[in-house]
């Protein structure tokens, strides 16, 4: 009897080991799988970064959507991003009419009526996809002021909860240089114009949280630009060997910078977050700053004039159709350099003039009616 009882034994005692084996099996099955589930949804949480563009109809910033979305595209924080643009753009002009073929296939566009000053968050959220749509990061490129689509982009905003930066391109030209401003314009110390639209959405912005960072752009120019009234007032002239009409001595300092360096001023925010955050409002513009007098021997040698005529005359005669301000008015991007590692600008007026006197030229810029008060 005493065998037979210890088979026994041995044999529920290897059925508990068994058990034991297995269920140790199981649970570590079990943690091994839920450890890959959760890197994997971390990891995925973590890669998918989802960019929106709130794109204007166009003018000085019109080319700026069109530009920041291929400099997204290339940026590894990025996988996705969506042109929210507006509805009253013209599909047969530059930009928008390249944005089928040259916009890369990881850009989505979205058009809604941005004009629209009755549409609210729920209008927006609806555009962009329903109730499940959200984004990462939100670049603001079309609100004047906290009404309509600049109120609900900023509601959606907050909505979503998720919003990394909120990064809105604003003016340089709600600043407001007194007698006691040094140039370049300083962001901390350049009084600004407080009833501004600009300023009321900045506002509205941080009343409700969102981490805003704040471009302040100045003069832009670009290959496809649907706004090239600075550049054109000089080429006007000269092409038709007129005067060129100055204010002052002509050593005014001008900002004008190539769409391109402006879109990699807006995405620099990606380089530090915090930074941006911290920085809060940034100039936008080239580091390449040029005289007026500048500008007008610049353009007389891309179009192949050497017989350029130059009349400095009293600013207090007023500015007529010159395109700048009568004064310095200029604004430098130490800032954004120092604080969010732009690198500089790519792009210099001067090599651009030739490209953009060619496109002048085939807009029918020589032969065009022209104002000349």
């Amino acid at each position: 009897r005493q065998p037979t009882m210890i088979m026994m034994r041995n044999v529920v005692l290897a059925a508990l080991l068994s058990g034991v084996a297995s269920a140790a099996f199981v649970g570590s099955n079990t943690i091994r799988h839920s450890t890959v589930a959760a890197s994997l949804e971390s990891r995925t949480s973590l890669s998918m970064s989802a960019a929106l563009i709130v794109q204007n109809k166009g003018g000085g910033h019109g080319e700026l959507g069109f530009q920041l979305a291929k400099a997204l595209s290339a940026n590894p924080k990025i996988t996705s991003v969506t042109i929210l643009q507006d509805d009253a753009c013209n599909d047969a002009k530059e930009p928008f009419v390249s944005y089928a073929t040259d916009l890369p296939s990881n850009v989505k566009v979205i058009k809604a009526s941005l004009g629209d000053e009755g549409m609210t968050a729920s209008d927006m959220q609806s555009v962009l996809g329903g109730a499940d749509a959200s984004f990462d990061y939100v670049w603001d490129n079309a609100s004047k002021g906290p009404v309509g689509a600049g109120k609900a982009v900023c509601d959606c905003a907050k909505d979503w909860g998720c919003v990394k930066l909120f990064t809105y391109v604003s003016s340089a030209g709600m600043y407001q240089p007194d007698d006691s401003t040094t140039f370049p314009m300083d962001e901390a110390t350049t009084p600004t114009k407080a009833s501004s639209g600009q300023a009321k959405l900045d506002a509205y912005a941080l009343e409700l949280g969102l981490p805003l960072v704040s471009f302040r752009p100045q003069y832009i120019y670009g290959p496809k630009a649907n706004k090239n009234d600075y550049i054109d007032w000089y080429f006007d002239r000269i092409v038709r060997d007129l005067p060129v009409p100055i204010p002052g001595d002509g050593t005014q300092k001008v900002s004008l910078t190539n769409s391109e360096d402006v879109a990699s001023i807006l995405a620099s925010v990606l380089n530090d977050e915090a930074a941006a955050v911290e920085g809060r409002f940034f100039n936008c513009g080239s580091d390449q700053l040029v005289s007026y007098d500048e500008v007008a021997q610049l353009c007389a040698a891309a179009a192949g004039k050497d017989n350029l005529n130059i009349q400095h005359y009293d600013a207090d005669l007023g500015k007529a159709t010159f395109p700048f301000r009568l004064t310095n008015f200029y604004i430098a991007p130490d800032k954004v350099k120092a604080k969010l590692g732009w690198a500089g600008a790519s792009h210099s007026l001067k090599d651009d003039l030739s490209w953009y006197f060619e496109g002048y030229t085939a807009r029918g810029g020589p032969g065009k009616t022209i104002d000349l008060t």
